[in-house]
């Protein structure tokens, strides 16, 4: 059964050390995406490896923790302002409403935004009716 969500929604990421984050509910984004303050990509016995901080400094959810990523991709995605640009995609866990499932990310400077993550459509179908009136309502099934 689907469950209502709100526009934002407290969410985590247990692999990157994540818990309660605020992420913006997109119904206009296929795929997901959280913001990157760091990324690198570095050559390591023969494949590339990439190195990540997600969130901002300024953020309080902040870890200051380097993501050590194997598995990922590029994709192109038409951004907020309809530009075609080229993102790294990675895959993890996220855990709401006690679920946990997994997700992929595109990576991206979402340092002008209010929300460090937004949730596409990708991530919802299926799993998800979204209520714009509501806002955190995956925190406070937990109450």
């Amino acid at each position: 059964m689907k469950k209502i969500i709100g526009r934002k929604e407290k969410i985590a990421i247990p692999e990157w050390g994540l818990k309660e984050v605020t992420a913006k509910i997109d119904t206009g984004a296929y795929t997901s995406s959280i913001h990157c303050s760091f990324l690198e990509v570095k050559q390591e016995d023969g494949e590339e490896v990439l190195y990540i901080k997600v969130l901002d400094p300024s953020h309080k959810k902040y870890k200051d923790k380097l993501l050590c990523i194997r598995d990922f991709t590029q994709k192109k995605v038409r951004n907020s302002f309809g530009q075609e640009e080229v993102r790294y995609k990675v895959s993890t866990k996220v855990l709401m409403f006690g679920e946990e499932f997994e997700a992929e990310f595109t990576l991206t400077d979402r340092s002008k935004m209010r929300s460090p993550i937004l949730l596409g459509r990708k991530l919802l179908n299926g799993r998800f009716i979204v209520d714009v009136q509501e806002i955190n309502l995956s925190k406070k099934s937990k109450q």
